[in-house]
């Protein structure tokens, strides 16, 4: 499943801060590495330097039968010794006669650095009287927030054995240009992160602003109108928004084309039906046209006698083209429906037994079946003549003895099913796609109205007249909103 990009900045937020935390430890323990190393190496120069002192002072007095230490020779010596220790100082304490010599070669004075440091002395002193009587090296490092001190002593080789020779260094603000380095790194990480966090949040703000307006755009689309968006400034976004909006315009062109397309077929069969209407007009018209001049005309030229059985022919054509007209005009003008709530079982008994005299003379077998709903809300008139009609037509084509359905079930999504069925030979491949148009018809004498008649009163109800064909036979179905019980 592909992430939002709200997932995605989150994430990159989360494994920026955890890359932060983790330099940070690193910073921290590198810091602390370097402290320690500074102090080892400080330790390391004191302690050496303190068994250089006590070593050549061994030497120089292995012969010496003095039983005072040479002053002189402790302070040359510490000269010697101290001069290749750099920031080493040092210096020789006796516990009954306290500091013999001090010495500080290396410093960066004018002159030879004489006195021993007061703030230290308590320290060195401690650390002198530890190695005389322990008389083994004794060293002590005491850290300060800005320099840590290392003070080494080391026990003399004396008659006595009360002498110690003692060193002293510092870190030289080695810890202090860590700690500052480490404070300026973590300030400058801090601000990296609030600097990143902030910009983060404010292209998703941004970015999810983007989005929004582009939402809110689409949603204003109604039907199948596509809107114009807007750009974002973004030009990722704006690379998808130029290409809606091109293929907006191509959209646009399209349904323009469609539309008169479907106009011009629309047209196009109109015309083609208004022809096909007028040929079945004329042919309807002329035959009982010409039927009724050839009675006149006969009465005309015979006696009287023969008169009113001419006139009752001219009669019956009146009448069917009086129904000719009406049918037209049921087809042609919107149909005006009065609904009302009836039993559907007793009125399908009714529509049946309309046909049923017909069915009995070609021995044809006329079956209604019902099971639900027990009423139905629709127009008895304008349905009556249209499932009339359908049941006409099954009867005219079962054949003698054949069997004809009349069958009302409930369709999907609460719809009403009418079916008419009958087991004749069905309806003809050419007449088929032009069933339900005017004078469509595959009967010599028939007008081809009675089912375009039948599908406006289904439109009308707002329903469908579908045919089925049936092996052997044909369904017509009629299939309207059921607003009963």
């Amino acid at each position: 499943m592909a992430a939002s990009l709200r997932t995605h900045l989150a994430f990159f937020w989360t494994l920026l801060f955890a890359v932060s935390v983790t330099l940070g430890v690193v910073m921290v323990e590198l810091y602390r590495s370097s402290a320690g190393a500074q102090i080892a190496s400080g330790r390391s120069a004191a302690e050496e330097s303190c068994g250089a002192i006590a070593t050549r002072y061994a030497k120089s007095t292995l012969d010496s039968t003095a039983a005072r230490p040479q002053i002189d020779l402790l302070q040359v010596l510490l000269h010697l010794v101290l001069t290749e220790a750099p920031h080493v100082e040092g210096g020789v304490w006796q516990a009954s006669g306290g500091m013999l010599a001090y010495a500080y070669p290396t410093y960066e004075g004018s002159g030879t650095k004489l006195d021993v440091p007061a703030a230290e002395q308590p320290l060195i002193v401690e650390m002198a009287h530890q190695a005389v009587r322990s008389q083994h090296l004794q060293t002590d490092v005491l850290r300060g927030s800005r320099e840590a001190l290392i003070v080494t002593a080391c026990p003399l080789a004396a008659p006595a054995h009360d002498l110690a020779a003692w060193t002293m260094t510092r870190t030289s603000g080695g810890a202090l240009n860590a700690q500052e380095s480490l404070r300026v790194g973590l300030g400058v990480l801090t601000a990296m992160v609030m600097a990143s966090g902030l910009w983060l949040g404010f292209i998703l703000w941004r970015g999810l602003g983007h989005v929004r307006k582009l939402e809110n755009g689409l949603a204003q689309a109604h039907g199948d109108r596509m809107p114009a968006l807007e750009r974002t400034g973004v030009k990722e976004l704006d690379r998808i928004v130029n290409s809606f909006n091109e293929y907006r315009v191509r959209f646009e062109e399209a349904r323009a084309q469609l539309r008169e397309a479907a106009a011009q077929r629309s047209r196009d069969q109109r015309l083609a039906a208004i022809g096909r209407m007028t040929s079945g007009i004329a042919h309807e018209i002329r035959n009982p046209i010409a039927a009724m001049r050839l009675k006149a005309e006969n009465a005309l030229a015979a006696s009287p006698e023969g008169q009113p059985e001419a006139l009752q022919s001219i009669v019956t054509q009146v009448d069917r083209l009086d129904g000719l007209v009406e049918n037209l005009l049921a087809i042609v003008q919107p149909l005006n429906l009065s609904r009302t709530d009836l039993p559907l079982h007793a009125w399908l008994e009714e529509r049946a037994a309309g046909v049923a005299p017909r069915a009995a003379a070609r021995r044809i077998d006329l079956v209604v079946e019902h099971a639900r709903p027990v009423s139905a809300n629709f127009d008895p008139r304008h349905l009556a003549r249209a499932v009339d009609n359908l049941l006409d037509n099954a009867v005219r084509h079962a054949g003698i003895g054949g069997r004809v359905v009349l069958q009302a079930l409930p369709g999907e999504s609460g719809s009403l099913l009418v079916r008419v069925d009958d087991d004749g030979p069905g309806v003809a491949p050419a007449v088929a796609p032009q069933l339900f148009e005017p004078f469509a018809t595959g009967r010599p004498d028939g007008t081809g109205l009675g089912l375009a008649l039948a599908r406006e009163v289904a439109l009308a109800h707002g329903g469908e007249l579908r045919h089925v064909a049936l092996h052997p036979g044909t369904r017509f179905e009629l299939e309207l909103p059921w607003r009963g019980s």
